[in-house]
């Protein structure tokens, strides 16, 4: 059973980004007085009184007429309420009720999900009866908070928590391996799915997902049953561009959230591409292990070191990131997708793999003996006497030394590649960290 999934929802300028940053002690949301400023969608996870879910931020600004403006938000509505297992409803306590809060909160009343109106803004206690008025939207949970001093929000998710389903084991470790597709819209993903379970070698069952309509797929694999995380597409066409998006960012957290390994699928006739890159870069922050498969290999007009041009492009626009494994296929014709699970199967290993202490230290005390790091900005010696690896799910490396605090951010690099170039790790995202000894 996966973590649950909590949507915030409303128009714009109301505090949506405020509270996501109040609620995941973060400060990732961009908050500004200008509407719409939430391009990206973004999502964090929530602990509270020693349960865990995780919480999204929505957008629902599209820069066109007041119409299409409207359409936006009651699509991201209407997604948010298939996917999620419950909602946020934020509104603007000073401004009262609006035309659009009306439309949305004629949408929520028809879901079963837990739905909580928050009427925001009522920073102190004089502001309480702000939310009398929005009773008249017919949903029992009406509170008055404040997003940025956090008034009322611990009543909110005390009542929130009561009202979402944690099993027993739905932070227990399913052991099989799992594998999430991954991708912008249109790239190939239910392709490359239909392809692999259609596979002579194996049995397919179908398995329930973490959502109404989301179904997770069980390969057999040579005897070994691995997970196909879903992350299909739209169920049905939006009429806002952006909105196919925002899906798609729901789909990439619930996937994220489960697996193992990412098999983020690339266009070969467009290459690497900014939404390509933030999933890459969601990957990388959650630590799990990427590969990436340029789909519609078989589209492209073949020449001398085609393959080896579109590698060295893509590593040109991911920067540092020079570790992940690219792999050409087609989903169309099965060129190398099973590739795709023998490595997918081989990067697990790699994840949690443990080098042995004296080896570990043997062999990067002599990386750091022959590239000393450098002094820091007061003059002193940053000395590091020993290297520890620790974590169960994916490789941390812990290096003891002096003045660790001034360690600089290319000498962490330097020591990454350094394993790398020593034990491995393709595909994997490690940590670094310096720590006084």
């Amino acid at each position: 059973m996966a973590v649950p999934l909590v949507v915030i929802v409303g128009r714009p300028n109301v505090g949506k980004s405020t509270l996501f940053n109040r609620l995941t002690r973060s400060k990732v949301s961009i908050v500004d007085d200008q509407s719409g400023v939430t391009r990206d969608r973004l999502y964090g996870d929530v602990e509270w009184n020693g349960k865990i879910f995780r919480l999204m931020d929505t957008g629902g600004y599209v820069k066109e007429s007041n119409d299409k403006f409207e359409i936006a938000i009651k699509e991201q509505v209407e997604i948010a309420i298939d996917e999620a297992d419950a909602l946020l409803f934020v509104t603007d306590g000073r401004s009262g009720v609006t035309h659009l809060d009306n439309e949305v909160a004629a949408l929520l009343r028809n879901t079963e999900k837990p739905t909580f109106i928050l009427v925001n803004k009522a920073d102190t206690a004089s502001f309480e009866n702000d939310k009398l008025e929005f009773y008249s939207f017919g949903i029992e949970d009406v509170y008055d908070i404040s997003a940025l001093n956090g008034r009322n929000t611990g009543d909110v998710l005390d009542d929130l928590i009561k009202k979402l389903n944690f099993p027993e084991d739905y932070l227990e470790e399913d052991q099989r391996l799992k594998i999430a597709l991954l991708g912008k819209p249109n790239v190939g993903k239910s392709s490359l799915t239909n392809a692999l379970l259609g596979y002579d070698r194996s049995i397919v069952t179908d398995i329930p997902g973490t959502t109404r309509d989301s179904i997770n797929s069980i390969l057999k694999y040579y005897g070994e049953e691995i997970v196909l995380v879903d992350t299909a597409g739209l169920r049905k066409k939006t009429k806002v561009r952006e909105n196919i998006e925002f899906y798609s960012n729901v789909r990439t957290l619930r996937a994220l959230s489960t697996c193992d390994i990412a098999i983020i699928l690339v266009d070969a006739q467009t290459g690497i591409e900014n939404q390509d890159q933030k999933i890459i870069s969601e990957a990388i922050q959650r630590r799990k292990g990427i590969i990436l498969a340029v789909n519609k290999w078989d589209l492209i007009d073949k020449e001398t070191n085609t393959a080896k041009t579109f590698e060295i492009a893509i590593n040109e626009k991911l920067g540092g990131i020079n570790y992940l494994p690219v792999i050409f296929i087609s989903a169309l014709t099965k060129q190398r997708i099973y590739k795709l699970i023998d490595l997918a199967k081989e990067m697990q290993e790699e994840r949690t793999k443990k080098i042995p202490t004296k080896v570990l230290n043997e062999t990067m005390l002599e990386e750091i003996r022959k590239n000393p790091p450098p002094a820091t900005k007061r003059g002193k010696e940053i000395n590091i006497k020993f290297v520890s690896q620790v974590g169960e799910k994916y490789p941390i490396f812990l290096f003891f030394c002096s003045n660790s605090k001034e360690a600089p951010e290319h000498y962490r690099r330097f020591l990454e590649n350094k394993i790398r170039s020593n034990f491995g790790f393709s595909g994997i995202p490690i940590t670094v960290s310096f720590k006084e000894k």
